[in-house]
C-alpha cells in the first residue's frame, strides 16, 4: 500500500446504528473540538500554561508514538518511507489539521529534519475561542503527536515546534522537526515540555497552590465561626473555669513558636488543644500533622518520622518524605511521646535542637522549619528517674507545659461536651436527634468518666443511634451510666462542701431542662417557690 492509498471510508469502521467506532482497526471515539477547546481552557486554568503545555505535549506524544506503531503493522505498506510519512496524512484524515508538507526546490543550508504548514488546526481555532491570542505557538498536541510519530518511525528522538502559528496571530502555522541534537539552546526550553520532570514541576506547583487555597479556607471558615459566636474548638475544649484557664494559656504560648507539652490522662482532648493552639498561632496557613507514637512499631517509628531513601531497607522502593517535611511550615504534633523508646528520643531531641533531619539511608542533613507539639499521659519526670525518658528531650520538650484535667475534675463541662458531640454524632449519622433528657442529663452529670472525653464523645454517638426518639433518654445509655446514678460522685483530693455540690447540681439539672424552672423544680422534687429562693440566693453570690 502507497500513502496515497490511505482512504477515510476504508479506515473509519463503524455500524449505522452507533456503537463501536474503528479508525485504522483501533477503536476510536468522536469528541466535539469545542469541548477539547473548553478542557484546554480548564487545564490552563488549573495548572498554568506552562502545566497545561505540558500535559497536551506529552499526551501528542504518546498519541503520536501509539499511531506510529499501529500503523507499521495495520497496512502492508509498499515502502518503509511510505510509513514514516503518514503521519501527516492522518492528522488530515482525522480533522484535527491540513497537512501540507514543505519542499524546497533547491538545498537549504541547515534544512530542518521536516517541515510543513499546518492550516485550519483545530489546536489554534480553540485556543483564540476560549483563551484569546497567545504571546507562543499554541499546537501543542498536534507538536507532540509530530514528535512521537517521527521519533518512532525513525528510531531516535526527533522533536517538532512551531516557528509560526495562528494561535499567536500569524497567518497560518508552521512546523519544523530537529533531531533532538539539532535544536540550538535557544530551543531548551520549549523542548522542556517534552520531558516528564516539566510536567512534574507544574504538577507540584499546582498541589501547593490548591493546599494553599484549602488552608485559606478553613481559616476563612474559622473567622466565620468566630463571628457567628460559634467557636466549635472552643467549645470542645470546655467552659468550665479550669479549662477557661488552660484556654487562655495556650492562646498566649500560641503566639510564640516555643515547643510545649501537654499532660493529662488518656482521652482528655489533648489533640484537639494541640490543633487550637496551631489554629490560633503564625502557623495556621500551615499543616498540621500528628502521628501517635505509641502506635507505630519502634522499627518504622524512624522512617515514618524523616523518611526515607530508595533502597536503604527492604520495601524501600521510593524515596519518601517524613512527618518532618510533610509539617513544612507548620506544626507537628508528636502524640503519645512517653512511648518512644530512648534510641529514637536522641534522635528527636537533635531535629528539635538543630532545625533539621536526616531521612534513612541517606548522609545529608535537610532543614525543617516546623514547630513540635508533644503530648503523653505518662509522668515523665517519673520516667527520667527509672531511665525510661531522656532528661535533656523533657526539657527541651517543656518549654510550655499545659495539663489537661481530666472530665472528673470539670464536671461543669460534661453537658456542654455532651451536647457538641450529640449534634455532631446526629449530623454526620443524619439522625433527628435534637437533645438530652433531664433524666440522661443527670445520668451523665453524677457518672466518673474514666475514659474522659473520648468516653463521653462515644457514648453520645451510641446513644444518638440507639434512641427511638427525639431526645436521648437514660435507656439509651450504657449500663455503667445507669448504675452510677444510685452512689454520689465522690473523688479524693477534690473534696467540696455539700452546699457546693447542691449548687452544682441544680445550676446544671436547669441547664439540662433548657432554663425551664416548673420543669426543673418537678426534675428535682422540689417545690418552686424552693427552687426560686435557691437561684437567687446564688445569684446574689455570684453578686458578691
Amino acid at each position: 500500500m502507497r500513502l496515497e492509498d490511505l482512504d477515510l471510508r476504508e479506515l473509519l469502521q463503524f455500524e449505522p446504528t452507533g456503537g463501536i467506532l474503528r479508525f485504522a482497526g483501533q477503536r476510536a471515539v468522536l469528541l466535539d473540538a469545542v469541548a477539547l477547546g473548553l478542557l484546554r481552557q480548564q487545564l490552563i486554568e488549573t495548572l498554568g500554561l506552562a502545566g497545561a503545555r505540558a500535559v497536551l505535549t506529552r499526551f501528542g506524544y504518546a498519541l503520536g508514538r501509539r499511531t506510529a506503531e499501529t500503523l507499521r503493522d495495520a497496512f502492508p505498506w509498499d515502502s518503509e518511507d511510505d510509513w514514516r510519512r503518514a503521519g501527516g496524512r492522518f492528522h488530515r484524515l482525522q480533522g484535527l489539521v491540513l497537512f501540507e508538507p514543505v519542499r524546497h526546490e533547491r538545498p537549504v543550508a541547515n534544512a530542518p529534519f521536516a517541515e510543513a504548514l499546518w492550516h485550519e488546526s483545530f489546536e489554534a481555532e480553540q485556543h483564540l475561542l476560549h483563551v484569546g491570542r497567545s504571546e507562543e505557538p499554541v499546537c501543542w498536541t498536534l507538536c507532540g503527536f509530530a514528535s512521537g510519530y517521527l521519533s518512532y518511525g525513525h528510531g531516535r528522538a526527533i522533536y517538532c515546534l512551531e516557528e509560526r502559528c495562528r494561535g499567536k496571530g500569524d497567518a497560518t502555522c508552521v512546523m519544523v522537526g530537529r533531531p533532538q541534537e539539532e535544536w540550538g539552546a535557544e530551543a531548551a526550553r520549549q523542548l522542556s515540555y517534552y520531558e516528564k520532570d516539566c510536567l512534574d514541576e507544574a504538577l507540584s506547583r499546582v498541589t501547593q497552590a490548591l493546599k494553599s487555597t484549602e488552608r485559606t479556607l478553613r481559616a476563612k471558615r474559622r473567622e466565620l465561626a468566630q463571628t457567628e459566636g460559634g467557636d466549635d474548638t472552643k467549645a470542645i475544649l470546655g467552659r468550665s473555669p479550669a479549662m477557661q484557664r488552660v484556654r487562655d494559656l495556650a492562646e498566649r504560648v500560641a503566639q510564640v513558636d516555643s515547643t510545649i507539652l501537654i499532660t493529662g490522662e488518656s482521652g482528655v482532648g489533648k489533640e484537639v488543644l494541640a490543633r487550637f493552639i496551631h489554629e490560633h498561632s503564625a502557623r495556621a496557613a500551615g499543616p498540621f500533622v500528628a502521628i501517635n507514637c505509641g502506635a507505630v512499631p519502634e522499627s518504622l517509628l524512624e522512617s515514618e518520622l524523616f523518611g526515607h531513601a530508595r533502597g536503604s531497607f527492604t520495601g524501600a522502593t521510593q524515596d519518601r518524605i517524613g512527618l518532618f517535611e510533610a509539617a513544612q511550615g507548620g506544626t507537628l504534633f508528636l502524640d503519645e511521646l512517653g512511648e518512644v523508646p530512648v534510641s529514637m528520643q536522641v534522635k528527636i531531641l537533635r531535629a528539635l535542637q538543630e532545625r533539621e533531619i536526616r531521612r534513612v539511608g541517606e548522609s545529608r542533613n535537610r532543614p525543617v522549619d516546623v514547630r513540635v507539639l508533644a503530648a503523653t499521659n505518662r509522668d515523665l519526670a517519673a520516667d527520667i528517674q527509672t531511665g525510661r525518658f531522656r532528661q535533656d528531650l523533657y526539657y527541651r520538650l517543656r518549654v510550655v507545659e499545659l495539663r489537661i484535667p481530666p472530665l472528673r475534675e470539670r464536671r461543669d463541662d460534661i453537658l456542654v461536651l455532651a451536647r457538641q458531640f450529640l449534634a455532631r454524632s446526629a449530623s454526620r449519622l443524619r439522625r433527628k436527634v435534637s437533645g438530652l433528657t433531664p433524666e440522661a442529663a443527670n445520668l451523665l452529670l453524677r457518672y466518673h468518666w474514666p475514659g474522659n472525653v473520648r468516653e463521653l464523645e462515644n457514648t453520645l454517638e451510641r446513644a444518638v443511634v440507639l434512641t427511638r426518639g427525639s431526645s436521648i433518654e437514660p435507656q439509651d445509655l450504657p449500663d455503667e451510666l445507669r448504675g452510677a446514678a444510685v452512689s454520689p460522685v465522690y473523688t479524693p483530693g477534690n473534696l467540696r462542701s455539700l452546699e457546693e455540690v447542691e449548687r452544682e447540681y441544680i445550676l446544671a439539672v436547669l441547664e439540662a431542662v433548657g432554663g425551664n424552672k416548673l420543669k426543673a423544680a418537678e426534675t428535682l422534687k422540689i417545690g418552686t417557690s424552693t427552687l426560686f429562693r435557691k437561684l437567687k440566693q446564688y445569684q446574689g453570690a455570684s453578686g458578691a
